[in-house]
């Protein structure tokens, strides 16, 4: 997503120290977020149970038709703030790209290729010098253009198996098993990548609220985007030996 690039300082006082921040998500962007956690959860827990379904305590959650009627509506009702969602970013990022007025930073380029050999190195002990990170690093476009094709597999998907007679009215019924498969599969592996590449990298690893609230203090910006404070401050980022990685 495109983040402003500007900087805040705090009001300094004598003998207080001054913290400058830098802008890092739009609070639209910060509500996009808000929306998509809440779905995705939502989505993911109100699947699984039905995916599941021969399983003991799948069958306790769902042990009557009204039950499973409300935890498919549930479903239905999420797949749709989804689907606005997806719709509504997409939208939003063609225009702007129309307009140029977006931000390139989040598409990949041979540099992050580059970054991802010199950070192998760099684990590996191979090298003592980290990649130098603009906006975002290879991780986070990973973690991005992962979950923009993922999750466009699930929406598509998701519409085939809600409404498989008009489907199957044009193409071929066997869509709808490998729609239900694809649909299954693509949940699962987007739940892990999820919990354990995206959540721990960003809020475990160190605590980065960023996408909460929208800004990015200054020692954050110089160890994990070095290139990108130098390009808004002009000034240098210190060097730093062996630290440690992170997202933003």
């Amino acid at each position: 997503m495109n983040a402003v690039s500007r900087s805040t300082t705090a009001p300094a006082s004598r003998g207080v120290q001054t913290i400058r921040f830098f802008a890092r998500f739009t609070r639209g962007q910060r509500w996009e977020h808000g929306l998509l956690i809440l779905s995705f959860i939502v989505l993911f827990l109100t699947g699984i149970v039905q995916k599941y379904r021969n399983e003991q305590w799948s069958q306790d959650i769902l042990s009557t038709p009204d039950r499973l009627l409300l935890v498919q509506t549930i479903h239905h009702i999420a797949a749709l703030v989804l689907t606005l969602e997806v719709l509504y970013h997409l939208i939003r990022a063609i225009v702007l790209l129309a307009r140029r007025k977006m931000s390139p930073a989040l598409f990949p380029t041979l540099k992050d290729v580059r970054d991802a050999g010199q950070m192998l190195k760099y684990l590996l002990f191979l090298s003592n010098q980290k990649p130098r990170f603009g906006k975002y690093n290879f991780e986070q476009k990973v973690t991005y253009w992962f979950l923009f094709f993922g999750i466009g597999i699930m929406v598509v998907t998701g519409f085939i198996l809600w409404f498989p007679v008009q489907v199957t009215s044009v193409v071929s019924g066997g869509i709808v098993p490998a729609a239900k498969l694809a649909h299954s599969t693509e949940a699962i592996v987007a739940g892990i990548f999820v919990l354990i590449w995206h959540f721990y990298h960003v809020h475990l690893e160190r605590l980065n609220l960023s996408i909460f609230t929208g800004r990015l203090n200054e020692d954050d910006m110089r160890q994990y985007h070095s290139a990108e404070f130098e390009r808004l401050t002009g000034e240098p980022a210190r060097p730093e030996t062996r630290d440690q990685g992170g997202q933003s």
